[in-house]
């Protein structure tokens, strides 16, 4: 299941210097940070009393940030009336060491892993009044890749019969390893603690430079 991704350097370099143009040194030092907090956050995570607009509209900006979002029902905690907000992704292939500029997969093991095999993660984002103020759920489900043998195996499509005879199968995909399935993995946490983060400093410091990224 050994399926390296290494994108082309050239084209990670003209990426960078792209971002650096449009976005600003500061909006790059946003984008190219990876780490998973130090510091543990709850999940569930409360949000202070705000505007439910206003907290719905920080919930997605920051999950865009990492997902395409397929899905989404927004949050209301207004006249009397409660309604749960949730967002959902697609599953997005891992991005590896070599696509700093990509914040799915977090600094260290996780894009490590996401580099040497292939892993898709998507995610799941609920927002629950609760009184004036929220909670904030963050769920990253990761999946890794199941095929029927590695990239580099040295066996071949072809199989050997009892009498000896080679049998080669016919209108196949060639030598490249067929996918099999997924394999759920879990939840990845690191990556859950890092939307949260992102989440409650959006809500709470207002940042309008991240806010309109």
């Amino acid at each position: 299941m050994l399926t390296p991704r290494l994108p082309n350097v050239a084209a990670v370099l003209i990426v960078l210097i792209a971002l650096l143009v449009t976005q600003g040194c500061g909006q790059l030092a946003y984008r190219l940070d990876r780490r998973a907090p130090e510091q543990f956050i709850p999940n569930p995570l409360e949000l202070p009393p705000l505007d439910d607009q206003f907290v719905w509209s920080q919930v997605v900006d920051t999950v865009d940030d990492y997902f395409r979002i397929s899905r989404e029902q927004p949050v209301q905690n207004s006249n009397n009336f409660l309604l749960d907000g949730r967002v959902e992704t697609s599953y997005r292939v891992g991005a590896s060491v070599l696509e700093p500029w990509r914040k799915d997969s977090t600094a260290g093991f996780e894009a490590l892993q996401s580099t040497l095999q292939s892993i898709r993660r998507k995610a799941t984002v609920i927002v629950r009044p609760r009184g004036a103020g929220y909670t904030v759920e963050v769920i990253v489900q990761k999946d890794l890749e199941d095929t029927d043998r590695t990239q580099y195996a040295t066996e071949t499509t072809a199989t050997r019969r009892h009498d000896g005879t080679i049998v080669r199968q016919v209108g196949g995909a060639g030598d490249s390893p067929q996918t099999l399935g997924w394999i759920s993995l879990g939840r990845d946490t690191s990556l859950e603690q890092r939307i949260l983060r992102d989440i409650f400093q959006r809500v709470t410091e207002q940042d309008a430079r991240r806010a309109h990224l």
